[in-house]
């Protein structure tokens, strides 16, 4: 039998402890605020010993307000999918923007250079999964160049696959506690 995981108490929330299944409510568990990149809550727990760290599927919850990249223009050598939750975003894909609104889903097989930009009015909230198998490592994907994430500033100018590189003008994320709003009821 699978054991049930420990939800530990922290500062910032709730964080699953050990490899077990688990049930954890987004409003309780602890989330990174990414000054300039919205708000990312990730389930399975960071900068705490033991916690869960998902080694099949990444999944989170991102929540953009307009204008804020969820991360900048890439690849990653495993599938990724999106599913808009609330409000709108763009997408730019491949070259190409494309609006998106709530319920829209999108599909980036493995190789596929994107990136998602919180627009309209209010902030939007992106549900994000993506394989792990392949995008690990120093071989993760890339950075690579695109004119339209560039005018959303949500581009790199020299593609590279360094992360520290690629986000270097956004401040260093901080653990925070999920915030009243930011979940639509």
């Amino acid at each position: 039998m699978v054991p049930e995981s420990e939800l530990v108490a922290t500062e910032q929330g709730l964080v699953p402890k050990g490899q077990g299944w688990f049930v954890l409510n987004a409003g309780e568990t602890q989330w990174w605020d990414r000054k300039g990149r919205g708000f990312l809550c990730e389930f399975e727990g960071a900068g705490f010993e033991g916690a869960a760290d998902f080694l099949q599927l990444g999944i989170n919850l991102t929540v953009l307000g307009p204008g804020e990249p969820m991360a900048m223009y890439h690849r990653e050598n495993d599938q990724e999918d999106f599913l808009v939750l609330a409000g709108e975003a763009l997408l730019t894909i491949e070259g190409e923007e494309r609006p998106l609104r709530r319920w829209d889903f999108v599909h980036c097989p493995a190789g596929t250079s994107h990136v998602i930009i919180g627009a309209g009015a209010a902030p939007s909230l992106v549900l994000a999964v993506g394989a792990r198998d392949r995008s690990t490592g120093p071989e993760w994907g890339a950075y690579t160049v695109d004119e339209a994430a560039l005018r959303h500033r949500a581009g790199v100018e020299q593609q590279t696959s360094d992360a520290n590189a690629a986000y270097a003008r956004f401040p260093r994320g901080e653990l925070t506690r999920y915030r009243e709003g930011w979940l639509p009821r």
